[in-house]
């Protein structure tokens, strides 16, 4: 994952978060695979509107939590790809497009155990992504709600630190 390694996060947290999914892709041939029992990679999208005020977020089904889209790679090593599939496919928005082909965001996160499938680790590499907040949502079964969100007023709905940490990157981007 050639973004990966020339990607630069932004603060001591980010920094362990980086390194830590350097070493698991270095050293798991199957990273991108959910079969890969320890963790895996997965790609989401930070989708911002056109004019980076609003933010789009999803009320994870099984998770309980207002979060950035995403999904799991299902063994496509491009994770630019399998945002811009997720964030389609959760918010019915056909008109997303990136940024930036690099890398926004990056965090590892604890997935806890559901049914047969045990706990395990999400190595999450995010996109900075951008949609027109005036075209027509569609809710998925993944989630119990989807919403724009003022990025100001994120921290309202959630107190996650990989989240706030990207709302803290989008006040910095260019309007």
């Amino acid at each position: 994952m050639g973004a990966l390694a020339s990607y630069r996060p932004v603060d001591p947290h980010e920094i362990e978060m980086v390194r830590l999914t350097r070493e698991f892709v270095g050293s798991h041939e199957d990273c991108f695979e959910r079969s890969q029992s320890a963790g895996h990679v997965t790609g989401s999208a930070w989708i911002v509107d056109l004019d980076r005020e609003y933010v789009l977020l999803t009320h994870h089904l099984k998770l309980g939590k207002w979060l950035q889209l995403g999904g799991h790679a299902d063994g496509d090593p491009d994770v630019l790809a399998v945002a811009l599939r997720e964030a389609r496919e959760e918010s019915g928005l056909e008109e997303i497009r990136p940024l930036s082909k690099g890398i926004f965001d990056v965090d590892v996160h604890r997935i806890p155990r559901r049914g047969d499938e045990k706990e395990h680790l999400h190595f999450d590499v995010r996109y900075l992504l951008e949609a027109d907040r005036r075209h027509a949502l569609r809710l998925t079964s993944e989630s119990r709600g989807l919403a724009w969100v003022k990025v100001a007023e994120v921290e309202r709905l959630t107190r996650e630190e990989s989240v706030l940490r990207m709302v803290r990157k989008t006040f910095l981007l260019p309007r």
